[in-house]
């Protein structure tokens, strides 16, 4: 979900260049499509959702990453694992100056359909934090 709503969000602020991917941290569910909730809930916003696969995240793509973003702090400390360069591996609520500190966006997976609406309200919350950060590190790359 994260993905497409970053997307979408850099494209309403004018970002261009920008690349948002997305990749889990475990080994299961690759190559299957988005969770259909999840996938209802972005089309009800009007997010794209369609062409999603589940991909397990590796060392390389983060070498080549300017930010990691991780949904929880088990994420983090999984990317750290792969490749330990803390400097750009940073929790997505981190963005969000109303989130507690370390708490994570909410994983709705096990619970029902209305949890893809908080999620989707916590990766909201913090697109204003994260563009700006993007901004941040392409001022220093520029420098």
């Amino acid at each position: 979900m994260a993905e497409r709503v970053a997307e979408r969000a850099a494209a309403d602020a004018g970002m261009s260049g920008v690349e948002f991917s997305s990749a889990g941290t475990i080994s299961e569910d690759y190559d299957d499509p988005m969770d259909r909730r999840a996938a209802a809930v972005l089309e009800e916003y009007g997010y794209r959702h369609e062409d999603h696969r589940a991909r397990r995240i590796t060392a390389a793509q983060i070498e080549s990453a300017d930010l990691i973003v991780a949904m929880e702090p088990r994420h983090v400390r999984s990317v750290l694992a792969l490749a330990p360069d803390r400097s750009k591996v940073r929790l997505l609520t981190d963005f969000d100056p109303a989130a507690a500190p370390g708490a994570g966006v909410p994983d709705p997976w096990f619970g029902s359909s209305h949890g893809f609406y908080d999620t989707l309200t916590a990766i909201e919350s913090a697109m204003p934090g994260l563009l700006d950060h993007i901004r941040e590190l392409r001022n220093l790359r520029e420098e």
